[in-house]
């Protein structure tokens, strides 16, 4: 049977993720950004929350793992970097472990940059990656903690995962990011397709998420770094793709 995710919405733009495997019964929320709409979300579901997977440690996303575990008392995930203080924590895991929810298969992948201890969560199964903070649909984290080479590295893992896996993001940034990619590559037509199906989804109140991963290395500017029309349209010609992305990444925080 495969595995169910139920997608709502967290404190102001976060999002809330559940995935449940229907045949043992195992349900992990990825993040906890706050309690009560996971609490939610489980009872309207019928569903025992068994784990946590903690993608790193702001506050906008372990604030209901003390409600949930107290609640649960189900297994918390997190990085294995010690030096983000996450409380309650069972298990740390680190690059290529493998976390088991059920019989569901939740590979790691180190993410750093938006911070030192970010890990993606990749259900190969699933064709299903959780990304969090680093890679947003059509944008990416702000880097908090890292550099920028090393969060352009953290975006080119991800960009190798399969164009046919869905990627589910930590924020509803979508709108947002669309406006300044356009500004970069405003002839981009796989950029203008998903604006346009991104108004649509918005004025209906529907997310944004999940996108392809596919269609998110078309018209992501920030997965397009290394494209070297993308490096003429910032007067960077010939420069290192992690200069490039470092470029936008500051443009964006000032757009």
């Amino acid at each position: 049977m495969a595995a169910e995710i139920r997608t709502f919405s967290c404190l102001n733009d976060n999002f809330g993720y559940l995935i449940h495997d229907p045949e043992t019964g195992a349900t992990a929320s990825i993040d906890a950004p706050e309690a009560g709409p996971i609490l939610k979300a489980l009872d309207r579901e019928g569903w025992q929350l068994t784990d946590i997977l903690i993608t790193h440690h702001h506050g906008d996303h372990v604030g209901g793992v003390a409600e949930l575990k107290q609640k649960y008392n189900c297994r918390v995930v997190a990085p294995h970097d010690k030096a983000a203080k996450i409380a309650d924590v069972d298990l740390r895991v680190a690059n290529a472990d493998v976390v088991k929810i059920g019989n569901l298969l939740a590979r790691v992948l180190e993410t750093p940059g938006h911070t030192l201890d970010h890990v993606s969560y990749v259900f190969d199964n699933e064709k299903t990656v959780f990304a969090a903070d680093t890679l947003f649909s059509i944008g990416c984290g702000r880097v908090f903690e890292g550099t920028y080479p090393m969060m352009w590295d953290s975006l080119l893992k991800l960009r190798a995962l399969p164009d046919d896996f869905k990627l589910y993001c930590g924020h509803e940034y979508t709108a947002s990011n669309v406006k300044f990619a356009l500004t970069v590559e405003p002839d981009n037509a796989a950029l203008q397709a998903r604006a346009a199906e991104v108004a649509k989804l918005r004025a209906e109140n529907k997310p944004t998420i999940p996108t392809l991963l596919g269609e998110e290395k078309r018209a992501n500017v920030f997965l397009r770094a290394d494209e070297p029309q993308v490096a003429a349209k910032l007067h960077m010609k010939g420069a290192d793709a992690a200069a490039v992305f470092g470029e936008l990444r500051e443009r964006k925080n000032k757009s």
